[in-house]
């Protein structure tokens, strides 16, 4: 299936309780490739957290297989800002399996017509390390603009880590 067709065989949705089994699993399975970029535990701890989280100013999505209903990757909208600012944080990742094939791509487009549509938000920020070049071909080929570095932006696996500063707004 060619990427640009990936939109009609992705679905994004909100996570339930129903998905610890599978998400755990998936995480499991994906540590040796998302561990450099984020950190994540399979553990039912970590997501009865995550899901505490999305109660607060926080969405998450799942980026669904609408073949399977297998859960393909996350993205999540962190630390919505209402107000004036209109807001977000993009956090996202690929499960093993269905990294660099068009689902993200498919499920990003989806998110941000959530996002600007349904959730009102003006602007979307995504930091990416410099080194994570899927993600920040991601982020392009969703129509984002780099806006600059943050030095030592976040602390991920105990090191304070530079990352590029992407953003898209409505208009765009």
């Amino acid at each position: 299936m060619k990427t640009q067709n990936k939109i009609d065989a992705v679905y994004i949705r909100k996570p339930q309780r129903s998905d610890q089994k599978e998400f755990l699993e998936k995480v499991a399975s994906s540590q040796k490739s998302l561990v450099p970029w984020i950190i994540i535990d399979p553990s039912k701890i970590y997501y009865q957290a995550y899901l505490g989280r999305l109660k607060r100013n926080n969405v998450g999505f799942f980026i669904c297989s609408k073949l399977s209903d297998a859960i393909l990757g996350v993205i999540n909208i962190n630390d919505i800002v209402q107000g004036g600012f209109q807001s977000g944080f993009l956090g996202y990742y690929a499960f093993k399996g269905f990294q660099g094939e068009g689902s993200m791509k498919a499920g990003l487009n989806l998110v941000l017509k959530e996002a600007f549509l349904k959730i009102k938000l003006h602007r979307l920020e995504a930091n990416i390390q410099p080194g994570n070049k899927s993600s920040i071909f991601l982020v392009k080929s969703c129509g984002f603009q780099k806006e600059g570095l943050s030095p030592r932006y976040l602390k991920v696996n105990g090191r304070w880590r530079d990352h590029e500063r992407w953003a898209i707004v409505k208009e765009n």
